[in-house]
């Protein structure tokens, strides 16, 4: 389940635990065998302590454990930004241009991050918040409770967005341009991100539909499907709030398979 290229790329990020001299007790699962069993619940979305003890990837707490301390010791952070990196240096990244939404969970257990969801009946609910580069890359996310409006995460979202590496010269951290749907058009915030030199282009509200930035803005609801494909993501299990899993970039998005799809500007003056 992990290919020997993205192991390459994980190992040397993971905390390495010295096993004691004086009471070394059993030895400690594999890191790789231990993260192919990761995968497999988040993508399953099967109860950590279900998972086959036939597949060789040891009991599903001994996962669970290591999935916590590695995302306690920031692993899946240092992972994104080596991953940005890697595909700014191969020219594959389009930072000039940013698109942000929010999508809806469900949360069966409630927890921090949890509210009355808005659109499932006041039933518990989280909310992703994600802002992508032109292609629908992942650049940064948060989560919320069900509750909370999507304008109020933007200026979080964009203070999120790690620097970019991978080229010569200062590393890259603000987009030119932000767009966004209708949830978005608030004047105050548009006045927000242009100190942060950045244009906002949010559909207005009030108008009818056909604004044109559909074929901008699809690129985020294709990376909330990706999401979605590890479906251990979608609802809010822990209850703690500390251990929801992250966001990471998907195999499609490294160069070698690496499609764009074109898209022309908006020419309505009236979006900014």
């Amino acid at each position: 389940m992990v290919s020997d290229d993205l192991w390459a790329r994980i190992e040397p990020l993971l905390p390495v635990v010295p096993r004691r001299a004086d009471h070394p007790g059993r030895k400690r699962l594999d890191d790789r065998k231990a993260l192919c069993g990761i995968l497999f619940v988040l993508y399953t979305a099967i109860p950590w302590e279900f998972l086959p003890q036939e597949l060789g990837f040891g009991s599903g707490m001994t996962c669970w454990r290591r999935l916590r301390d590695w995302n306690d010791a920031g692993v899946w952070q240092r992972l994104h930004e080596s991953l940005l990196a890697e595909l700014s240096a191969a020219g594959a990244l389009d930072c000039s241009k940013a698109v942000v939404d929010g999508s809806h969970v469900r949360a069966l257990k409630g927890g921090p991050k949890t509210g009355p969801s808005l659109v499932d009946r006041a039933r518990p609910g989280s909310k992703h918040h994600l802002i992508t580069e032109a292609h629908g890359i992942p650049l940064a996310v948060t989560l919320t409770g069900g509750n909370c409006n999507d304008v109020t995460q933007l200026m979080s979202l964009i203070e999120a967005i790690p620097p970019v590496r991978g080229r010569r010269g200062r590393p890259r951290q603000r987009p030119d341009t932000i767009y966004a749907d209708r949830a978005y058009d608030h004047d105050k915030y548009r006045r927000l991100v242009r100190g942060k030199n950045i244009t906002p282009v949010f559909a207005r509200r009030g108008v009818e539909h056909g604004s044109g930035l559909g074929v901008h803005r699809w690129v985020v609801e294709q990376t909330f499907a990706l999401l979605q494909l590890h479906r251990k993501c979608l609802p809010s299990w822990d209850v703690s709030g500390r251990r929801h899993p992250r966001f990471s970039l998907h195999r499609r998005h490294f160069p070698s398979r690496h499609t764009e799809r074109p898209a022309t500007q908006s020419t309505d003056p009236g979006l900014a």
